[in-house]
């Protein structure tokens, strides 16, 4: 039987129209390779006119992960350590890419997915200068995070200060980002973050593009050589112009936060038919990632008509799942799978 619908990610459509007549009614244009196109250009224009840092440096990628990879290995040095939440996506979702460039991940157990200066020094205490241990160098953060939570201004203010005052770069995975600037109550905004962060990428993926995200570099002692890492990893595509025209259309005209928030308020929306229903939320999310707590039975049923993934077990007869909404969801499967759940409870 197919399903009617999925809740399993936010990347199973294709990609937004404005996007795809971007790339259509260029096709045939003759342009620089390598993401030197002048489409490329403008959309660096538009992104460091959106941080209000005209200083950043901006390179185009396919993926998140490949984002990571290449990010990490270019900063630390082999005896480097990365901290970071367990529920990170390069500690649980990456197939050990970064460990495979040699670089081992200092996890932190944390309720909300977010690491604060306290769960940061706990790990420099365990790592004291000592040749016969690695060395902490970079703190890896998500937001929204793999719960779906976010940072507030002076939360990451305080954990960027901690972190520079400690001798630690820290990098942000943005992966989610529209949806965490976009979320209900969210304080932070797209032009306090090169101040903020030493590197971090904004997502294209997970928010309307066919695929791509913007690396954006803003410690001067990071950008050199930057593109002799793209190309090594083999993120420096000849026709770099598919990049660069989508995130052209995601910043024009505020196609970018439009997409994320769409996302959020139907999964807003969902969270609260399910909260009506007297069920309980595995996690406190205002973005576009939900985790509702089911009993096994009702999860089950739930599968006949709907996709979704169980994030977790809670105990030996209810599991917690993971509901995620994207730029593309109807509002009707949304009212749907609140009436099925109804239904059945």
């Amino acid at each position: 039987m197919s399903k009617r619908y999925s809740f399993k990610n936010d990347y199973s459509e294709g990609a937004h129209h404005e996007i795809l007549r971007l790339l259509e009614s260029s096709n045939f244009e003759q342009l620089e390779g390598y993401g030197l196109d002048r489409y490329s250009d403008a959309a660096r224009d538009l992104i460091k006119k959106e941080l209000a840092d005209q200083s950043v440096e901006i390179h185009f990628v396919s993926g998140g992960t490949q984002a990571n990879l290449i990010v990490l290995g270019s900063i630390l040095r082999p005896h480097h350590s990365i901290i970071a939440p367990e529920t990170a996506h390069i500690n649980v979702h990456e197939a050990g890419a970064i460990e495979l460039t040699g670089h081992k991940i200092n996890t932190v157990p944390t309720p909300d997915g977010k690491l604060t200066p306290d769960l940061v020094k706990k790990v420099l205490d365990l790592h004291p200068d000592d040749e016969h241990m690695v060395k902490p160098k970079l703190v890896f953060i998500s937001n929204s995070t793999e719960l779906g939570t976010i940072y507030t201004k002076t939360e990451l203010r305080e954990l960027s200060e901690f972190c520079h005052g400690h001798g630690l770069y820290i990098y942000m995975d943005g992966a989610r980002l529209g949806t965490a600037l976009t979320a209900d109550g969210q304080d932070l905004e797209m032009s306090d973050l090169s101040s903020l962060l030493d590197v971090f990428y904004i997502g294209g993926t997970k928010n309307g593009a066919l695929l791509g995200e913007a690396v954006i570099i803003s410690n001067p002692g990071l950008k050199q050589d930057f593109r002799y890492f793209l190309k090594q990893r083999g993120a420096l595509l000849a026709k770099g112009r598919i990049l660069g025209l989508q995130f052209l259309g995601l910043f024009t005209d505020g196609l970018y936060y439009k997409l994320a928030r769409h996302a959020n308020e139907l999964a807003q929306k969902l969270a609260q038919g399910i909260k009506d229903l007297g069920y309980e939320m595995f996690s406190d999310s205002p973005t576009n990632q939900i985790f509702p707590i089911f009993p096994d039975i009702v999860i089950e049923r739930l599968w006949e008509e709907y996709d979704f993934y169980i994030w977790t077990r809670i105990d030996g007869a209810r599991s917690a799942v993971r509901l995620v909404t994207s730029w593309a969801t109807p509002e009707k499967c949304v009212d749907g799978f609140v009436q099925k759940l109804r239904q059945l409870s």
